[in-house]
């Protein structure tokens, strides 16, 4: 049995000592182990060096001079001073020797004599050197560095300026609060389905016969595009004598086509434009600003390069706008039977005067749709012509007309040469340029009903004459299965309409204005005072004499006028 170790051997606890920081945490004093030991700043991140690096300091790569420096700096405690000897210190002459002129080169004219006499292979065993895949890597390096410098240059010569910042649609005021901030992912997300078909409030208006002909127009049978002189009207919402009619009996929200194309489709535009909104107790008049250019058709708005050029140019976007406007208008009542009798609604243009001169072939439908929750939508659309079915059915058309202006500046797909033979070739194009104003023109005719939708591809007879265009061909769809090709989903637009008219309803009665953000991917809802954009000598209004607008060949665009 072992002894019980004594007292004496029994190991003893000591605690140890514990100093206490009345004023903070940590310890009082510095510790003896660290006393007169200078402290240098470090990081743990810090990257340590290579022990030898016999290659870095001949193939140092630039980019990494910094590489492994401590980012407190280099710090001095630990340097290395030698008091005793410093009377014998001296500065060593590192400068460069200059050789005269006749020993320069002489080194690399041997070389070059040794070659071909077996020499350069002895002198690439003796300069051989450790670093040689590391010279690889910095030849390859600069290559590239070189390469990117040449497209640099390339560009540059091209002349392209900077995208610039586009300019807001309408000056935001002071006064203006802002309600909403709505950006295109979250409006993207946004769905309603199951809208149920539209019924027909009121058809009225009269349309010509579609001249099939122009379905055989191709590039080597092309036609001149004609100056047509005829009325278009673009009156807005509350200017319509049948919409101010309608609004006392039938539904709450109101609107017209290319204002519900534009807020359905906004997720694609890119350029600003703004619509007012009128609360009227539990109604929404949904309406575009007098003296805007809101029916202009934008030009390569989604291209990855739009238009730059400034104002006075050929090809600058308002340039180009009042270009597109003016040849849809005319394509579209070109490719009509004129000499034939007109199809014709039960009641008539509401917006004609005695005093105008030929309104163009047009027809008005006014749709209503029930958007639940005790929204009710009365949307006024159009029919641009109507043509006979194969079963001798009366179909209703919408007609539109793309145009070239320039292929070397809107994505190098020329059509003179691709249009017969590689037609979707120049649709995908146009679909990447004008993604925006495709999907508004599609959203036009499924509210409108259309059976099909007819695309006219319209060139510049000469690249730099804006004022003379030809007719290379057309092409047609039916509206629901070209969303599809376009990837245009209704649900997600009619949720984007819903979400902006329940966003309204919830405020108190008033004008509001939406703008799309000149160079943001969101539109801004505000409440702006009763009185703005209301013009000083603005005439009384009459109600059942609406607002006309005008297009007259080739760029005189007049703007909405109340009469």
């Amino acid at each position: 049995m072992p002894e019980e170790p004594s007292q004496d051997e029994v190991a003893h606890f000591r605690a140890p000592e514990i100093q206490h920081n009345s004023t903070g945490w940590g310890p009082c004093d510095m510790p003896d182990q660290f006393k007169d030991m200078p402290y240098q700043p470090f990081s743990k991140a810090d990257r340590l060096g290579k022990i030898s690096d016999w290659t870095g300091a001949a193939f140092q790569d630039k980019k990494y001079t910094s590489k492994y420096q401590s980012q407190f700096g280099a710090g001095s405690q630990y340097a290395y001073y030698h008091d005793e000897d410093e009377s014998t210190f001296h500065l060593v002459d590192t400068a460069r020797v200059q050789k005269p002129p006749y020993q320069r080169g002489r080194f690399l004219r041997n070389q070059r004599n040794m070659r071909g006499r077996g020499g350069a292979r002895g002198a690439q065993n003796q300069f051989q050197m450790l670093g040689k895949g590391l010279k690889s890597r910095e030849r390859e390096r600069k290559g590239q560095v070189r390469k990117w410098q040449k497209g640099q240059g390339m560009r540059n010569q091209k002349n392209q300026p900077p995208i610039k910042n586009r300019d807001a649609s309408v000056t935001v005021r002071p006064d203006w609060v802002t309600i909403e901030e709505m950006d295109f992912p979250r409006l993207a997300k946004l769905s309603l389905p199951n809208v149920k078909d539209a019924e027909d409030v009121l058809c009225c208006g009269s349309l010509e016969y579609y001249d099939k002909t122009y379905d055989r127009v191709n590039v080597k049978n092309e036609k001149p595009l004609q100056r047509i002189d005829r009325v278009f009207h673009t009156v807005t919402t509350t200017d319509d004598p049948v919409i101010r009619k309608l609004s006392k009996t039938e539904c709450n929200v109101y609107a017209t086509d290319a204002i519900l194309a534009t807020l359905m489709c906004c997720t694609r535009s890119n350029y600003s434009w703004d619509i007012v909104i009128d609360k009227i107790g539990d109604k929404l008049f949904f309406d575009k600003r007098d003296n805007t250019e809101f029916d202009l058709l934008t030009v390569n708005e989604t291209s990855v390069e739009p238009p730059q050029d400034d104002g006075n140019s050929l090809n600058s976007p308002r340039n180009l706008a009042l270009e597109a406007t003016f040849i849809n208008h005319n394509f579209s009542q070109q490719v009509l039977k004129t000499n034939e009798a007109r199809f014709k609604f039960s009641e008539p243009n509401p917006f004609i005067t005695d005093e105008e001169g030929e309104v163009a072939s047009v027809a008005y439908r006014y749709r209503k749709w029930d958007l639940g929750g005790g929204v009710m939508l009365v949307c006024r659309c159009e029919h641009d012509s109507v043509m006979t079915g194969p079963n001798g059915e009366t179909q209703f058309i919408t007609i539109k007309a793309l145009n070239e202006w320039d292929s070397k500046l809107s994505g190098g797909v020329e059509w003179r040469q691709k249009l017969d033979s590689q037609r979707g070739a120049v649709l995908a194009n146009e679909l990447r340029n004008n993604a925006c104003k495709l999907a508004k023109w599609t959203v036009q005719a499924l509210l409108a009903g259309s059976d099909q939708i007819k695309f006219g591809y319209v060139s510049r007879a000469h690249v730099r004459d804006s004022s003379k265009h030809v007719i290379l061909g057309t092409q047609q769809y039916k509206p629901n299965e070209f969303a599809a090709q376009i990837n245009l989903n209704m649900d997600n637009a009619w949720g984007i309409l819903r979400c902006i008219v329940d966003l309204v309803m919830k405020q108190k009665d008033g004008k509001f204005l939406i703008m799309k953000d000149p160079n943001k991917p969101m539109i801004r809802l505000y409440d702006i005072p009763d009185n703005t954009f209301d013009s000083e000598t603005e005439d009384a209004d009459d109600d059942d004499e609406p607002a006309v607008e005008t297009f007259q060949p080739p760029y005189n665009y007049a703007n909405n006028q109340r009469v």
